[in-house]
C-alpha cells in the first residue's frame, strides 16, 4: 500500500510517519528540503523533494499513491486563506488525476462555520475542494493546539499567559503528536469511505484560567492569565513584522469561534485523545536544568 505523508518533519506529520513504520508500511514522504528528515527515518522511508505549493511537483510526487495525509505546512503568502486555499488546490488536483483512494487532511475545529473564522477559512476551503472530487476523505477537524503556548513560553516561565479569548470559555486543547496517531490510524483503516469528519478534541476541553493553573503547577509558581484586546494582539503582531492580512488571518481565528460556538462533533471515546496539558507542559515548558 503507497502511502504518502506530507510534512513529515512536523510534530504530527513525524508522528505520523514513525506509527506507519510500525505497522509495518514504508511511506512516502514530501518535503522541500530532504535534509531536514533525521537520518534515521530517512533509511526507512521513501523521500520525494516536493514543494507542496507547486502542483505539477504534487502530482509527480503522488503519483502511484493509494493513501494520502495531507497537512498544510507553514506558507509565506501574505494572505493566510489564500495560501491554504491554493494548496487544497493543489492537493485535489492530486487526489483526482492520481486517483488516490483515501485521502486524511488535517483540518480545525471552526471549519465547520465555512467563514468568518480567520485562516480557519483557508482549511475550511480546501475541505470543500476535496469533498468535489468525490473521493474517500477523512477531515480531523483538530482542537487548540498544545505547542501554541510555545510562542509565549518565556512570558508563561515569568507568571503570565495572555490571551484574546474569554478566560472562562472552555474549547478543545490537543497534542499534535496524538493527532498524528489518529492520522496514521485512518490512513491503515479500510473501514470508511466517503466525505467524513472527525474531531480531534484532546484528553478534555480547558479554559484559560485552568490552563494558567495546570501551567502553574507543572512550572511550581502562579501563572495568571490575562485576556488581551484584538487591538493588543495585532499590535503585538505588528511589532514581530507580521502583514495586515497574516494578523488578520490569526485575530480572526478566536474572534470567530469564542461566542456561541460549538464543534460540530461532541467529546466521545472516538474523538478524545489521551495526552493531557500537564504531562506535555512537563516535557516541553519547564526550563532546561
Amino acid at each position: 500500500m503507497t502511502t504518502v505523508v506530507t510534512t513529515p518533519t512536523g510534530k504530527i506529520g513525524s508522528r505520523a510517519v514513525r506509527v506507519l513504520l510500525q505497522a509495518g508500511i514504508r511511506p512516502r514522504v514530501l518535503l522541500r528540503e530532504p535534509g531536514n528528515l533525521d537520518r534515521a527515518t530517512r533509511e526507512l522511508v521513501e523521500v520525494h523533494r516536493c514543494d507542496q505549493g507547486d502542483a505539477e511537483a504534487v502530482v509527480r510526487a503522488t503519483r502511484g499513491a493509494e493513501r494520502l495525509l495531507w497537512i498544510n505546512p507553514p506558507d509565506s503568502d501574505d494572505d493566510p486563506i489564500t495560501g491554504y486555499a491554493h494548496m487544497g488546490t493543489n492537493a485535489a488536483r492530486a487526489v483526482t488525476e492520481n486517483g488516490i483512494g483515501r485521502t486524511v487532511f488535517v483540518s480545525s475545529i471552526g471549519a465547520e462555520k465555512g467563514s468568518g473564522v480567520g485562516e480557519i477559512d483557508g482549511l475550511a476551503r480546501t475541505e470543500r475542494l476535496l469533498n468535489e472530487t468525490g473521493a474517500n476523505v477523512s477531515h480531523l477537524r483538530c482542537g487548540y493546539f498544545f505547542t501554541n503556548l510555545l510562542a509565549q513560553a518565556e512570558e508563561i516561565r515569568t507568571g503570565v499567559l495572555r490571551t484574546p479569548w474569554p478566560l472562562d470559555f472552555p474549547m478543545a486543547w490537543v497534542d499534535p503528536r496524538d493527532i498524528g496517531e489518529v492520522a496514521a490510524a485512518r490512513l491503515l483503516s479500510d473501514e470508511w469511505s466517503g466525505q467524513r469528519v472527525q474531531a480531534v478534541h484532546g484528553p478534555e476541553d480547558l479554559t484559560f484560567s485552568r490552563v494558567a493553573g495546570v501551567l502553574g503547577e507543572v512550572l511550581g509558581h502562579d501563572v495568571v492569565p490575562e485576556r488581551i484586546s484584538d487591538d493588543w494582539l495585532r499590535a503585538s503582531l505588528s511589532a514581530v513584522g507580521l502583514s495586515e492580512r497574516r494578523i488578520e488571518g490569526i485575530v480572526g481565528m478566536s474572534a470567530g469561534m469564542r461566542e456561541n460556538f460549538t464543534p460540530e462533533q461532541r467529546r466521545d471515546p472516538v474523538t478524545t485523545t489521551p495526552t493531557t496539558l500537564g504531562s506535555w507542559a512537563w516535557e516541553n515548558l519547564r526550563p532546561r536544568t
